[in-house]
């Protein structure tokens, strides 16, 4: 079977910077409907369009195929009294831009329970000082050519449902894993 349209897609990636650095990868195998919500960036579905179980390539992406420019705007220095303690670089908020301007917060810590604002953004705090925060809500690849090695284990046709929902279903594999071992174990008498 072929990538295409209404197919589930099961890939391993790695992606590094052009000059070779690796900055992240998939951890194993990943599923996603092809061309759906989870799928990769378009350019990349686009070079798997057609393409069969064990299809491997590395892809050269620009800024505008990857993650867009690095956007100034999407910066912002704020008083660290509006924030919870304890803080740290690393942490994420959730903010819509253009707040912040007046007495509210510009971020506020997410909420299980909260309804997702369409035009919110996760800011980063990027650099601390005693009285300030660096908030970032930039891609950390954002404004950089990146290299996409993509190796194809596998194609399925999607299930009505996974093409209704524009998403691949999750299957657990570790719980499969676990069925798997739990029968051996039955077949040779080993459990307890």
């Amino acid at each position: 079977m072929t990538v295409g349209e209404n197919t589930v897609v099961t890939v391993e990636f790695w992606i590094s910077s052009t000059d070779g650095e690796a900055l992240d990868d998939s951890g194993g195998p990943v599923s996603f409907l092809h061309r759906g919500h989870d799928s990769l960036l378009p350019r990349l579905d686009d070079g798997l369009e057609g393409q069969e179980p064990g299809f491997e390539q590395t892809f050269h992406l620009e800024p505008a195929d990857a993650f867009g420019d690095y956007d100034t705007d999407l910066l912002r220095v704020e008083e660290r009294s509006r924030f919870p303690e304890p803080l740290e670089v690393g942490m994420r908020f959730e903010g819509v831009p253009g707040q912040g301007d007046g007495d509210g917060p510009v971020v506020t810590v997410a909420d299980d329970d909260d309804e997702p604002d369409e035009n919110a953004l996760i800011f980063v705090v990027t650099d601390l000082t005693e009285d300030k925060v660096v908030l970032d809500a930039n891609h950390p690849f954002a404004g950089m050519a990146l290299r996409v090695r993509i190796k194809l284990l596998a194609v399925r046709p999607a299930d009505p449902e996974e093409i209704e929902q524009g998403y691949a279903d999750e299957e657990d594999e570790s719980d499969e894993v676990l069925d798997a071992m739990i029968e051996i174990r039955r077949q040779s008498d080993t459990l307890h």
